[in-house]
C-alpha cells in the first residue's frame, strides 16, 4: 500500500490534505492562538496578514472580532466528526441492508430495494433539512441526517457485489458442510466483497462534508456556539464587497479538504479493484 501510494503523487496529495486536517481537528485546543468564542469588538473585521493586516490575528477577525484562524481549526472538530461517524453509520445499515438482499433475495431483496426506491425518490437535500427542521440543532441530529441519507449507496453496492458471489462454489463448499447464512455473509462473502464499500466510504465522506456544511450554512447544523465552516460561510457572505476572507477563507477550507477525500478515494479505488491493474 505504502508503495502504491507513493506513486501516487494525487492519492500522496490526498492522504496528505486529510492527515494535516485530522492532526488539526485534534490538536485544536493546542495549536489555536485563541478561544474560538471570544469576541473583541475593538478588533472586528481585521483583514488577514496577506492582506495588509495585523500579525496578531493571522487570517483576520470577523464581524464579532472573533480571531478567524482559531474559528477554521476548531471548525475542523465538526468536519472531521461528522464525516467519519457518519460514514461509519452509513457503511453499516447500507451493508447490512445489502447483504441481507443480495444474499437471500425473493421478498427480502424486493422489499429492502423497495425501500431505497423510495428514499431516492427524495432529493436529497429536502430529506437532510426536513430531518433537521424536525429534530433539531444538534451534533447527534447531523450524524443521523448523514446516516439515513447515506446508507442507499452503500447497500446497493454490496447487494450487486453478492449477487455475483453468492452461487461460487466456495460458497457452496461452505453450505455443504453446514455452514450457517449469518457465518456466510459475514465471515466468507463480506471479506471478498469490501474492498468497493471501502472506496464508496471514502467518496461518501466528502458528501458528507458538504451536507454539514450546507444546514450549517441555512442554520440547521449544530448549536450556534459551536464553529462550523459551513456557518463561518454563512456569516461572511454579508461581508463580501468589504470583507470577502470572512466567507472565502472557510470556502477554501471546505473545498481543499472535500478535494483531499477524493483524492484519497480515487487512489483506493485504483489500489483496491484489481480489475483496474489489468
Amino acid at each position: 500500500m505504502w508503495k502504491s501510494l507513493k506513486e501516487s503523487k494525487t492519492g500522496m496529495l490526498g492522504v496528505l490534505i486529510m492527515l494535516l486536517v485530522f492532526l488539526m481537528a485534534i490538536m485544536a485546543q493546542w495549536i489555536s492562538p485563541y478561544d474560538p468564542a471570544k469576541q473583541d469588538l475593538m478588533n472586528k473585521l481585521m483583514d488577514p496578514v496577506f492582506a495588509g493586516g495585523s500579525a496578531q490575528h493571522l487570517l483576520g477577525t470577523d464581524q464579532l472580532g472573533r480571531d478567524i484562524l482559531s474559528r477554521l481549526i476548531y471548525g475542523s472538530r465538526i468536519t472531521i466528526l461528522v464525516a467519519f461517524s457518519g460514514t461509519i453509520f452509513a457503511g453499516l445499515i447500507g451493508v447490512t441492508l445489502g447483504a441481507l438482499a443480495g444474499y437471500y433475495g425473493k421478498w427480502v431483496d424486493a422489499l429492502i430495494m423497495r425501500i431505497v426506491d423510495i428514499q431516492l425518490s427524495f432529493p436529497f437535500v429536502l430529506l437532510a433539512l426536513f430531518v433537521a427542521a424536525v429534530l433539531g440543532r444538534s451534533l447527534r441530529n447531523i450524524i443521523l441526517i448523514a446516516a439515513i441519507s447515506g446508507w442507499v449507496p452503500y447497500a446497493r453496492l454490496i447487494r450487486g457485489e453478492i449477487l455475483s458471489v453468492r452461487e461460487m462454489e466456495y460458497i457452496e463448499a461452505i453450505r455443504s458442510v453446514g455452514g450457517k447464512n449469518g457465518r456466510i455473509i459475514l465471515y466468507h462473502i463480506i471479506p471478498n466483497v469490501i474492498s468497493p464499500v471501502i472506496v464508496q466510504a471514502t467518496l461518501g465522506m466528502a458528501r458528507i462534508i458538504l451536507m454539514e456544511a450546507s444546514l450549517s450554512y441555512l442554520g440547521l447544523g449544530v448549536p450556534l456556539e459551536i464553529p462550523t465552516w459551513g456557518r463561518m460561510l454563512s456569516e461572511g457572505r454579508d461581508y463580501m464587497l468589504t470583507n470577502p476572507w470572512l466567507a472565502i477563507l472557510p470556502g477554501v477550507a471546505i473545498t481543499l479538504t472535500v478535494l483531499g477525500v477524493n483524492l484519497m478515494g480515487d487512489w483506493m479505488r485504483d489500489y483496491l479493484d484489481p480489475k483496474l491493474n489489468v
